[in-house]
């Protein structure tokens, strides 16, 4: 699911910063990502707080990562084929986007449901390591 995007800041991935999961997506993609193109906001921030409302997330209930590029906003799916696409070594993820939505989000939705119970979850925000620090955005 993509829309055109209220959020002025392009090339931020907002995430949930308690989960395990997402947080390991992060430095999954900061490892990856040589252009530093992208940058990081958990939820529980205030400034991933507020791209959550822009983006019609519920930050008190959030049901997906999403990312701004090139003032498209990518939720689900979408966002993670957005994301791993453009890494060194990911380009051959684009073929995810062939696959209707309507088959990928599903599968998408069973694994954000059930991400604390899986993979669990922080007592807070983890602190990132130093040399992701600087891609963190925590303020508006």
């Amino acid at each position: 699911m993509r829309q055109v995007s209220p959020w002025p800041d392009n090339g931020v991935i907002l995430y949930d910063g308690v989960c395990v999961l997402c947080s390991g997506w992060v430095r999954f993609v900061a490892r990856r990502d040589a252009t530093r193109r992208f940058r990081f906001t958990p939820i529980q921030s205030a400034y991933g707080a507020a791209m959550a409302e822009a983006l019609a997330i519920d930050p008190a209930d959030p049901d997906t990562n999403a990312v701004v590029i090139d003032k498209i906003a990518y939720f689900q799916s979408d966002a993670v084929l957005a994301v791993l696409s453009p890494l060194p070594g990911w380009t051959w993820t684009r073929i995810g986007f062939a696959v209707p939505t309507m088959l990928r989000d599903p599968l998408y939705r069973l694994i954000a449901r059930n991400r604390y119970r899986i993979f669990g979850q922080h007592e807070a925000c983890e602190l990132p390591p130093a040399g992701l620090a600087t891609r963190i955005v925590t303020e508006l």
